[in-house]
């Protein structure tokens, strides 16, 4: 008997469903996320709120464990030297599927659910990747898996990963070295986005390191000559990197944040700091350019006739997207159907892209069809990378923003903040776990993965994290 699944959303709207393809899910599947709509929106909105950069996500890593406590799960806290890292889980055996949650939110984008700029905490941080939904979501599809474990409908474990600092120090590289993915079969994740899809596309490689020249004070009227000036190497240096930028490839990104320029303007500082980051599409493209825009580091500081210290912070691999996977999140994402809007939200859409200057589309829930993957097609870079070329990795973007809305940007604050955010999230949470339940019903699924993954990576791959013995640099929390 052919029927429509129906899913309750908090303002009251409907998802469309292949009535064929949903009379082969069950019931009790996705009925874990609707009964619980309330709460994973709550959940969603107290991550928003309290929005903690990386290694500081107390609150929001609390809010998380007391969440799958709740819930019957065994959660393991503090985990590779940071405090805020922890796994939540239940079963028992083979396989055991990892879904991976993140909920570091970014410095200075404070915002409202407001269609325009307007700051809900001073200068204060905001969650402009989404990690409130992101969190929530993974975490809210790992308690429905259980539920269907509980009652004897699937055989195994299922392991959410709370990982900390991802838009800043990249926590799972830790994890990871501690061995916390070590006995997990396949791999899960999903990011906010403004377009929903399978995600089946690389991310861009990337080292971070810190650079800080030291010199010698002075008075910069009275005796300038007696200085000698770190900011002097700090110019140098940038203006190195960006005439660089001519002579390296289209898909290498440089970019740093200067930190310490010194404090007052009639003392010649004696100590200068920027933060770097280097990225292209592979390890080994990256490899030469860090080298490159390192040794500018020495010949900025000879010029300046200064002292200079390089620090690697921390690096990451680039993703390497799992298709036998993807394929499976993809035949769920069409199951489950277009996220539908309603006039307001579209009202919002329109009103944001007014005010931004972005063609006026209003805003799009359709279901992209799976695509090929590109060798380089751009955007940013993730841990989740790292666990990708370890296991299998399969993964999903939803709709949580606006057409046109760019990651880091006040914008997707809003967005992930209001009735637009939390669709996009409760659909990824139900993707995320139809698609677990079809992977427990059929192991040969991570057989398959798993021999992708080894086809990809080659016989003679090891794994070397780009971040040597250091600890976690929680020393750098509050810069």
């Amino acid at each position: 008997m052919k029927k429509l699944l129906s899913i309750l959303f908090v303002v009251g709207t409907t998802f469309l469903v292949n009535s064929q393809s949903a009379n082969k899910l069950k019931k009790e599947l996705l009925n874990s996320i609707e009964q619980k709509s309330s709460e994973l929106t709550a959940l969603s909105d107290k991550i928003w709120a309290a929005a903690e950069v990386a290694f500081r996500e107390e609150k929001s890593s609390e809010y998380l464990i007391k969440y799958a406590e709740e819930n019957g799960l065994k959660v393991e806290k503090g985990l590779a030297g940071m405090p805020t890292a922890f796994t939540a889980t239940y079963g028992e055996g083979k396989p055991i599927i990892g879904i991976i949650g993140e909920f570091d939110a970014l410095p200075g984008l404070s915002q409202t659910t407001d269609s325009f700029r307007n700051e809900l905490t001073e200068g204060g941080a905001g969650h402009g990747c989404g990690h409130n939904l992101f969190g929530t979501a993974s975490l809210g599809a790992a308690v429905a898996i259980k539920e269907l474990i509980e009652k004897g409908d699937l055989t195994g474990t299922v392991k959410f990963f709370g990982t900390p600092a991802e838009e800043k120090f990249f926590g799972k590289l830790w994890m990871i070295r501690e061995g916390v993915f070590d006995d997990v079969d396949i791999t899960m994740d999903w990011h906010p986005a403004d377009h929903t899809e399978a995600n089946v596309q690389p991310s861009l490689a990337l080292v971070d390191f810190m650079v800080e020249f030291t010199g010698q004070s002075a008075h910069a009227s009275a005796d300038p000559w007696n200085a000698r000036s770190a900011n002097d190497a700090l110019e140098l240096y940038t203006s190195g990197i960006n005439a660089y930028r001519e002579h390296v490839k289209p898909s290498v990104r440089m970019h740093y944040h200067i930190q310490d320029a010194g404090q007052v303007v009639n003392v010649v500082p004696d100590y200068s700091r920027i933060w770097v980051r280097v990225r292209d599409i592979t390890k080994e493209g990256l490899q030469p350019v860090y080298d490159q825009v390192r040794r500018m580091a020495g010949g900025a500081a000879i010029m300046a006739n200064v002292e200079h210290k390089v620090s690697l912070i921390s690096g990451i691999h680039d993703l390497l997207p799992n298709r036998t996977g993807g394929a499976i999140m993809q035949k769920n994402l069409e199951i489950l159907g277009d996220i539908q809007y309603t006039q307001d939200e579209i009202d919002f859409a329109l009103e944001m892209q007014k005010a931004n200057g972005k063609p006026q589309i209003g805003i799009d829930g359709k279901i992209r069809p799976l695509r090929e993957t590109l060798e380089s097609p751009g955007g940013g870079s993730t841990d989740v990378g790292d666990v990708s070329w370890l296991i299998p990795t399969a993964g999903i973007r939803t709709a949580t923003w606006v057409p046109g809305t760019s990651a880091h940007s006040w914008q997707a604050v809003a967005a992930g903040g209001m009735s637009i955010g939390l669709k996009g999230m409760k659909l990824a949470a139900k993707v995320l776990t139809a698609s677990a339940k079809k992977i427990y019903e059929n192991p040969e699924i991570i057989v398959d993965a798993k021999q992708e993954l080894a086809s990809r990576v080659g016989e003679d791959f090891k794994y070397e994290a780009l971040l040597g013995d250091r600890d976690p640099p929680l020393d750098y929390r509050v810069n």
